[in-house]
């Protein structure tokens, strides 16, 4: 099996867990214009702790493997959480983010694991995990964007747009990566990746709705 099919029997195999994404009771309620304005300083306020997590794992994944193809990868996925974190800044700004915010731990399982993977995984099993994921944080991000732009404007929302679009040859450059993994360990840190990412929403949506 080469790395394509295996990322797509991994987004099949995951299509229940894409769906309740999809369907998810935050992204609806925040559609119809239902989210709290606590839980959008929530959001911000995890994005924050996220964002810098996953920053310093990308950069220790760079320096496990500095070799091109993985060095150069992982060191451009930080560099794009690094202008994550500045775009987020305007929104937490909007929405009176307190400095001292302290995160919910099931929202922070998902940096947690990426923290794990950092240090004890393989190039391919993170590639494999972000092409599932990253689809459909892209997806959700476009509908925050589109729910929040008529209340904030285009400045404010411009971290969800960034994340609304992957990089054009993002899926190409990690599936050069996937290739070079164990399968069936890759698959487990897609299946556990994209599951702490739907305990983040529901963190979310348990906690403010």
């Amino acid at each position: 099996m080469n790395a394509a099919e295996l990322l797509a029997e991994v987004r099949a195999e995951l299509a229940a867990v894409e769906g309740a994404l999809a369907e998810h009771r935050y992204l609806i309620e925040l559609e119809a214009g239902r989210v709290p304005p606590a839980s959008l300083r929530a959001f911000a306020g995890e994005q924050r702790a996220i964002i810098a997590s996953d920053r310093r794992s990308f950069e220790h994944l760079a320096a496990r493997f500095p070799e091109s193809p993985a060095g150069p990868f992982f060191m451009e996925m930080a560099a794009g959480e690094t202008r994550a974190l500045e775009l987020l800044n305007r929104f937490a700004a909007l929405v009176e983010l307190p400095r001292e915010y302290e995160p919910l731990p099931g929202c922070q399982a998902y940096p947690a694991y990426v923290a794990w993977l950092a240090l004890n995984g393989t190039p391919g099993e993170v590639a494999l995990a972000f092409l599932a994921n990253l689809a459909a944080w892209g997806r959700s991000c476009a509908r925050m964007r589109d729910s929040l732009r008529p209340v904030y404007g285009d400045d404010a929302v411009a971290f969800f747009d960034f994340f609304a679009h992957s990089p054009p040859d993002f899926e190409e450059r990690a599936l050069v990566l996937v290739a070079s993994g164990d399968p069936r360990r890759a698959r487990r840190a897609a299946r556990l990746l994209q599951a702490y990412e739907l305990l983040y929403w529901d963190t979310l949506a348990d906690a403010f709705l």
